[in-house]
């Protein structure tokens, strides 16, 4: 889990070292070999946590509970990290008013929950040959019916399927439209 090995004990190179306590304690710039005998007699292991400073620091503990403390918290911060996700809807130049509507609400459930969402214009057949300002405006005024505030983060423009654009949630606008009903 770790995602760099440590020089621990004898692995270590530098000739002096910074060095902190079993109880945290800084014991100053001492050589390699007074920290190596402190570690021992402490019954603990010295490990090189900075090794890129002037000079080096080392700690002394116990190499298997640093271990541990260590992957507990990297697995601490990639439970925190959220995958954000390019969502997509789909609608046809027929679309009732009422479905656009429900299509609308689930962009806005996606947008609240961070994800990116991918609004494409499905053209089969005949619709290909349409006007094209026209099913601009068409996927424009779907766009224009979602309730949560959002960005455009790729403009319409022409896709294997018909038309389709990108948009992504807009947190500042979002706040401003929150803040609106509270203060009447």
């Amino acid at each position: 889990m770790a995602t760099e090995r440590l020089r621990i004990n004898n692995e270590i190179t530098a000739r002096e070292l910074r060095v902190i306590g079993a109880q945290g304690e800084n014991l100053g710039v001492i050589s390699l070999a007074d920290a190596l005998a402190a570690a021992r007699q402490a019954g603990l292991d010295l490990i090189e946590i900075s090794p890129s400073a002037v000079p080096p620091v080392a700690k002394i503990v116990d190499y298997g509970r640093f271990e541990y403390e260590r992957s507990k918290k990297e697995k601490a911060v990639k439970a925190k990290v959220k995958v954000s996700e390019t969502k997509e809807i789909q609608i046809k130049v027929g679309t009732g008013e009422n479905d656009m509507q429900l299509k609308a609400k689930k962009a806005a459930e996606w947008l609240a929950e961070g994800h990116r969402v991918r609004a494409e214009l499905f053209l089969k057949g005949r619709y290909k040959g349409m006007n094209e300002e026209f099913l601009k405006d068409r996927l424009e005024k779907f766009i224009a019916l979602i309730p949560y505030a959002h960005k455009i983060a790729e403009p319409i423009a022409k896709s294997p399927k018909g038309y389709a654009g990108v948009i992504e949630r807009d947190l500042a606008a979002q706040q401003k439209r929150e803040k609106i009903p509270t203060e009447k």
